[in-house]
């Protein structure tokens, strides 16, 4: 599948006319229906006016190729990040609500153990029933603190999300210092207990702080943020000169 093809397809096509003759006359052609400008993503020729028109360096920096390939990662991962705000959010909510009856729920949940022993369920050896037990022992000051810190974790995950969907370079660096910063805890759940979950999170988190460091040179890696600077600003003139090969 080309990307370069189906981005043009969601987002339509974008067209640029150079003011340096050689390379105008590399991107524009006549055609019965009119003058047609090369596509600067998908290299297809457009028939209209060009979106827009000036010198090369001032042309629209447009993904395609590896670049488009890079957006979509950045996207995959920043709807990723938003889904998992989402999930803390909503669980932040739960517990905040939950504080002030939880003494009452566990006098539910402890008369009804006795029912669940007589229907063969082994009370004693469940983690589950051991967990819930544990929870409801919590107090209300405990609870709300907890439930501070998972509004407090989605809050960090959402900021993650936008920075990532919007390609920013603060949001870049907010998701490798954010993300390392829990790899530890993570780590720790895993020599705790080895769940499906739990590992492909963990994969996924290494995985993403790993590529996030190599591919934007942050923290001065590949070149750092010299190298950084100079891609961004070749790229308009790049994507004009690629665009009329």
């Amino acid at each position: 599948m080309d990307l370069s093809v189906l981005s043009c397809g969601l987002r339509g096509h974008v067209t640029y006319a150079p003011d340096e003759p050689d390379l105008r006359a590399r991107v524009r052609t006549d055609t019965p229906e009119g003058e047609a400008w090369r596509c600067l993503r998908c290299d297809d020729f457009v028939v209209g006016a060009p979106h827009d028109s000036g010198p090369a360096a001032h042309a629209p920096s447009v993904p395609r190729g590896r670049a488009l390939r890079d957006e979509l990662i950045m996207r995959f991962l920043a709807v990723e990040r938003l889904l998992r705000g989402i999930v803390f959010a909503a669980a932040g909510v739960v517990v905040w609500q939950f504080r002030g009856d939880h003494e009452h729920l566990r006098e539910v949940f402890q008369s009804k153990l006795p029912l669940l022993s007589q229907l063969g369920f082994n009370v004693g050896d469940s983690k589950i029933v051991h967990t819930v037990d544990t929870a409801l022992g919590l107090s209300g000051t405990t609870l709300a603190w907890i439930a501070a810190g998972l509004v407090a974790y989605a809050v960090i995950e959402v900021v993650e999300a936008v920075g990532l969907w919007l390609g920013k370079r603060w949001g870049e660096y907010f998701a490798v210092v954010a993300t390392s910063a829990f790899l530890p805890l993570e780590i720790y759940e895993i020599t705790e207990k080895v769940t499906a979950l739990r590992a492909g999170a963990l994969v996924i988190n290494v995985a993403a702080v790993a590529w996030l460091v190599w591919s934007k040179r942050l923290f001065g890696v590949n070149g750092g943020a010299a190298a950084y600077r100079a891609e961004r600003e070749s790229e308009s003139v790049l994507t004009v000169q690629r665009a009329g090969e």
